[in-house]
């Protein structure tokens, strides 16, 4: 709303502090502009995601490679040169991949020069990558009856268990499908169009079905990953959006997925890596402590106010992420000069230099270090942080930015007591890229039940990606045991940590 110039007071010690006031929020607003415009135009991220410099550099690749490919056809010296290096580099082929013998021989063994028969001194062997690509069949499944002449009795073995009685596909087409759509992001309707151009007519609502069956038979599973999860000292927690369609509004609801992680191997922890998603409708405090009701230890997390919840009630402490607190002064200093904010980028980079030292030593080494070399930076820091504060506007975002990180002081500096304690929660930060990814490409899950169902399989997946196993031949052997009534007692050895002892064991035998 305007202001005239007769509103205005008369006294100038009153028209001084309006005048500061304005500028300081004159500035503020200049700061959310910058911001939102670098969030709609720039990057993001304080770094290249991986994933987009690896796009960079796939195109600079393929340049280069057009161009060794004009200079090959046209200088036959340097191809024979560039063949014979690419020789020596390229390395083995994996020793379990299926060799397929081909025999290129000599029409005719009579000596060329004097017609004499040739003797074999030898041969030359060259192995190429080849590719079959994926192709269906149809397995038939014979099962003989027999009858007896003196009784009559009638004898058939039993027909193998399905997942799906009565339907067409196997358990590991089945495994394909789950794959295809939590770990390589493609939505059910885009499969059934890669299906159909191999001849196979797969209905959508068909796939949809088999998704659905094999996520209810794996729902145990899941629960007792997370069960697992909940016995370890020390985990990782973060959330993110799960669009889920509203049918009765005509539009989307925003749903959660919770994440729960768990990677001791920066400090030589033996449990295996692990995360477990859990589908919510909304982002009420009381959702993690449900979910980790029986929890007890140190929860990594961001600064989101309802873990404090989770904390008052004791059996929590909660250590925060210097990622966070990082990001806000990176985002005022890339916006413009910002000396206070890039001062503390620096105090807060001398930490992560530590960090990156001391990776992969054991707790009580990282400890020591921590002791030595991050305490000193982190008592500096805070008084630091006050002091600035106290030279600046309170409404600035520079403000708001000091203040986050002063308000969670004693989680953040809970690390450096502490060497089981990572510096900042990326680790349960990878765990929701692929969730955003699947998000971006399905838009939005069909309901609530859609959102369990994608809480279920993906936590299977992404843990299977955690420790090395292929989710594809995990999921078909776990719904193929299930199926064969795999005793509810012996669940444990249906977990993909199990799986992969399993394989090893094979492989050793």
């Amino acid at each position: 709303m305007a202001t005239s110039a007769d509103t205005l007071p008369d006294d100038p010690g009153t028209l001084k502090a309006m005048l500061l006031a304005e500028r300081a929020r004159a500035a503020r607003l200049e700061q959310i502009i910058k911001e939102l415009q670098r969030h709609r135009f720039g990057r993001r991220a304080e770094t290249l995601p991986e994933d987009q410099l690896l796009l960079g550099l796939e195109e600079v690749e393929q340049v280069e490679a057009s161009s060794d490919a004009a200079t090959d056809a046209a200088n036959a010296a340097e191809r024979s040169s560039r063949a014979a290096r690419r020789r020596r580099n390229r390395g083995a082929l994996p020793a379990h991949l299926p060799r397929v013998e081909m025999l290129i021989d000599l029409d005719d063994h009579a000596c060329p020069c004097c017609q004499q028969a040739l003797h074999r001194i030898g041969e030359d062997v060259s192995e190429r990558l080849d590719i079959v690509p994926a192709q269906f069949r149809v397995l038939v499944v014979r099962r003989p009856k027999y009858a007896c002449r003196a009784c009559e009795t009638m004898v058939q073995a039993p027909a193998p268990a399905r997942l799906i009685e009565g339907g067409l596909p196997t358990e590991a087409t089945v495994a394909q499908v789950l794959v295809a759509k939590y770990a390589d992001h493609l939505p059910l309707y885009r499969q059934a169009q890669i299906y159909a151009r191999q001849g196979l007519e797969l209905d959508r609502s068909t796939l949809a079905d088999w998704v659905g069956r094999a996520a209810f038979l794996l729902r145990p599973v899941h629960e007792r990953l997370l069960a697992r999860l909940k016995q370890s000292t020390k985990l990782f927690a973060d959330e993110t959006t799960a669009p889920v369609l509203d049918p009765g509004r005509g539009r989307t609801k925003t749903g959660q997925l919770w994440a729960y992680a768990r990677d001791d191997r920066p400090w030589g922890g033996t449990d295996p890596p692990a995360v477990a998603y859990v589908y919510a409708p909304d982002r009420k405090a009381e959702r993690p402590i449900v979910h980790l009701a029986g929890f007890v230890g140190i929860l990594q997390v961001d600064g989101y106010a309802g873990y404090r919840v989770l904390a008052e009630r004791g059996d929590v402490e909660l250590a925060f992420c210097w990622s966070h607190v990082r990001r806000r002064f990176y985002e005022l200093a890339a916006a413009g000069p910002a000396p206070i904010a890039s001062e503390a980028l620096e105090r807060i980079a001398g930490l992560y230099v530590i960090e990156a030292q001391i990776r992969g030593r054991t707790a009580d080494e990282r400890r020591a270090v921590r002791q030595e070399k991050s305490r000193p930076i982190a008592d500096e820091f805070e008084p630091w942080l006050r002091a600035r504060l106290s030279l600046i506007s309170q409404k600035t975002k520079l403000a708001e930015a000091i203040r986050y990180a002063l308000s969670r002081w004693d989680g953040l500096t809970r690390f450096i007591a502490d060497g089981r304690i990572e510096i900042d929660s990326n680790v349960v930060e990878r765990a929701i890229r692929p969730i955003a990814l699947n998000r971006k490409n399905a838009l939005f899950a069909g309901s609530d039940g859609g959102g369990e169902h994608w809480a279920v399989i993906a936590s299977l997946i992404e843990t299977c990606k955690l420790i090395g196993v292929e989710p594809h031949a995990y999921l078909a052997d776990v719904i193929t045991r299930i199926v064969n009534d795999h005793p509810n007692s012996q669940i444990d050895e249906l977990l993909p940590w199990a799986y992969l002892a399993t394989q090893k064991r094979w492989r050793v035998a």
